[in-house]
């Protein structure tokens, strides 16, 4: 058992991916005049007037849109100790909700089933649920968007995922990774920020095999988006998709070993390849011990974000922090790691010479692991 800690105090337009682009294509392609005689207008002349108040109108657009920020923290869930704090929502994460709601949007991996109905599954030796007001929780904290997908999304079932998905439909938070259908799961979140359109996918790298089937999302079935074997094809191209049509991508993967720092052989090459089809940033958890991140190129990659909010704490898995990136059209020009220590199960901020020692171990873990990131774009 974990000793008790007192914390120390810490020192949206939504969019649907291609139903704008396409009514805006359309709405442009049928609207301009058509010249009055035809025989006197060569078709392949320019309007200078017309020319000019194009010009205008894209550098009007280019001054209108700013660099942005989104925050990312790991693992959340609610068992245990953290249950009691669900009494009162509004206050149960508040060590680290200033953090949080610092930034423009804020986005974690909930890792359990918000339901009290369902079955357990099946052959599962832990299995997680928490009541609608862990959502509420979150919305306190400044968390606008939280990925399903992972392996603790479909604890209680078809009927715990369905429950998860209608609370979310009642929550401010947005929740993605998962959907009644296939169609459903591999949808983002996509909303604008300073003029910038930017979407958010969840998706899971990680399974029981036994219960792959059964957890991944079908064309009537609910389930989850994955990344597992033949599934890996449908992200990419949902994110190539979304790449054309939105300024910014970010995909929330469940990927890694438990307890290893370093990531899983295929990891990098499945953050390339995310990364080519049009991600700006590629981020994510499961291990519940700290991952390097970093930048490449124009890119961002965070291996492992670690337990959050989370019950199982002790040395390494105490180890957490906030993870901020900004984003401007298409590129993560600039990050920020907080490194902070779980105590009594919530995220409380490291202060002075401590913040800067475990940063510095964070940071040591790109060449522990031989990864090719760095601090800034190159």
């Amino acid at each position: 058992m974990q000793p008790s800690l007192s914390p120390p105090p810490p020192t949206r337009t939504t969019l649907r991916a291609g139903s704008a682009a396409l009514a805006l294509a359309l709405l442009t392609s049928c609207s301009s005049p058509e010249p009055e005689n035809h025989s006197e207008v060569d078709e392949g002349a320019v309007d200078p007037e017309e020319t000019s108040e194009e010009n205008a109108s894209d550098e009007e657009a280019e001054e209108e849109s700013a660099p942005f920020t989104v925050a990312f923290g790991g693992d959340v869930m609610f068992e245990g100790i953290l249950r009691p704090l669900l009494d009162e929502p509004s206050t149960a994460l508040d060590p680290i909700s200033e953090q949080l709601s610092a930034a423009d949007l804020t986005m974690v991996n909930l890792e359990t089933a918000i339901t009290e109905g369902g079955n357990p599954a099946p052959d599962k030796e832990f299995v997680f649920r928490a009541p609608a007001e862990a959502l509420e929780a979150l919305d306190h904290a400044g968390v606008d968007v939280a990925t399903l997908a992972n392996n603790h999304g479909m604890d209680y079932g078809e009927a715990g995922l369905v429950d998860t998905l209608d609370n979310g439909e009642a929550s401010a938070v947005e929740l993605v990774g998962a959907g009644h259908d296939i169609d459903e799961a591999y949808t983002p979140h996509i909303t604008e920020i300073n003029g910038q359109s930017i979407a958010l996918f969840g998706a899971t790298d990680v399974m029981d095999e036994h219960l792959i089937s059964d957890w991944t999302a079908g064309e009537d079935s609910p389930g989850m988006a994955s990344t597992k074997h033949e599934m890996k094809d449908r992200m990419v191209e949902a994110v190539s998709e979304t790449a054309e049509e939105v300024d910014n991508v970010v995909v929330y993967l469940h990927w890694g070993l438990e307890g290893a720092h370093c990531p899983l052989p295929h990891a990098p090459d499945l953050a390339d390849e995310l990364v080519a089809a049009g991600a700006s940033a590629v981020v994510g958890g499961h291990a519940h011990v700290l991952s390097p991140g970093g930048h490449m190129d124009d890119a961002y990659v965070h291996y492992g974000l670690s337990n959050f909010v989370f019950y199982n704490f002790s040395g390494p898995t105490a180890e957490t922090g906030v993870l901020t990136l900004t984003f401007d059209q298409g590129a993560v020009v600039d990050s920020e790691w907080a490194p902070a220590q779980i105590q009594g199960g919530v995220p409380v901020p490291y202060e002075g010479d401590a913040a800067q020692e475990a940063h510095q171990d964070w940071v040591d873990m790109r060449e522990d692991c031989g990864l090719p990131l760095t601090d800034s774009p190159v």
